[in-house]
């Protein structure tokens, strides 16, 4: 009658020896082989501790319907600018030219969260006025909630020129966010969240744009309009505006974050096992051939 087997029993062979003995000071070397060269070898290896991490999140941005338009005519050192701080029209009034402005922000995949601004600017101009550049300054509220509650006050800038004047320039981009460094993986960050512009302020230097960026990119977290397709139109009519018109994507966001202390503990451990597992597996073969052979003196 054919026989298998149902069930099984390891038989364990103890060996035992005094505290102080050459016995007990190998299984202490052995001990020490086995579980501090794999945490050696996995901080060595660059992967043992995660000091960022990424996810993706669509950040929620709102147009503050906040502007500083400065456009150069064809008259050399002659320019018109307006923007929504009436300090700085004040500042500028001589050159002061007050456009018909529209801004709609759509919804397109009806997820609740805004992903484009169609913003567009009519400057009025006289027979003798032609437009050769522009410089634009948005203004926008830009959050992200998945990770920290993130909050700050963010700009777009768009600039173009060209040798011919124009009649209308359209640009096409997204919002990109730019980080210099990580944010945190919890808690309300709020540190960017003033005004990039005083507009309280009367002094011309504020409005100033070599100012202005020069504070911007001292920030960690901004960010930016790069990547855009400019389109710049010719043969102006004598009594038609100059028309501007900028179409701006809030795309998906790649975040990088710092990890919490949990994140960076279940990954160094994944990093420490995978290569403890091998040296368990190894130093139990050479322990059992060791006390087998009766190498050392033990009962």
């Amino acid at each position: 009658m054919a026989v298998f087997e149902v069930y099984s029993i390891p038989i364990v062979n103890r060996y035992k020896t005094s505290i102080c003995s050459k016995a007990a000071l190998y299984i202490l070397c052995s001990l020490v082989l086995t579980f501090i060269p794999p945490l050696l070898i996995a901080y060595r290896s660059q992967g043992f501790w995660m000091t960022t991490n990424t996810y993706e999140e669509q950040p929620s941005v709102r147009f503050k319907k906040q502007v500083l338009l400065i456009v150069d005519t064809q008259q050399p050192g002659e320019f018109l600018a307006w923007s929504t701080y009436s300090n700085f029209n004040n500042i500028v009034q001589d050159n002061l030219r007050i456009p018909l402005v529209t801004s709609i922000e759509t919804d397109t995949n009806g997820d609740g969260i805004l992903d484009q601004l169609n913003f567009t600017a009519q400057v009025p101009l006289s027979t003798s006025e032609d437009v050769t550049s522009l410089q634009l300054l948005l203004f926008f509220d830009y959050r992200l909630f998945r990770m920290s509650t993130f909050q700050m006050e963010s700009l777009a800038y768009i600039r173009h020129s060209s040798v011919s004047t124009g009649s209308s320039f359209t640009s096409f981009g997204e919002l990109k966010l730019h980080q210099k460094t990580p944010l945190r993986h919890r808690g309300v960050d709020v540190r960017y969240n003033t005004s990039i512009v005083d507009s309280a302020s009367l002094s011309a230097s504020t409005y100033d744009l070599t100012n202005i960026f020069r504070s911007y990119n001292q920030r960690n977290i901004t960010t930016i309009f790069p990547n855009n397709y400019p389109v710049w139109k010719s043969g102006r009519g004598a009594t038609q505006p100059f028309t501007i018109q900028v179409i701006i994507d809030y795309p998906t966001e790649t975040i990088i974050y710092q990890p919490g202390f949990w994140e960076l503990i279940k990954w160094g451990w994944v990093q420490y096992v995978t290569i403890l597992l091998l040296f368990l597996w190894v130093f139990r073969e050479i322990n059992t051939v060791v006390f087998s052979s009766k190498m050392f003196k033990t009962v």
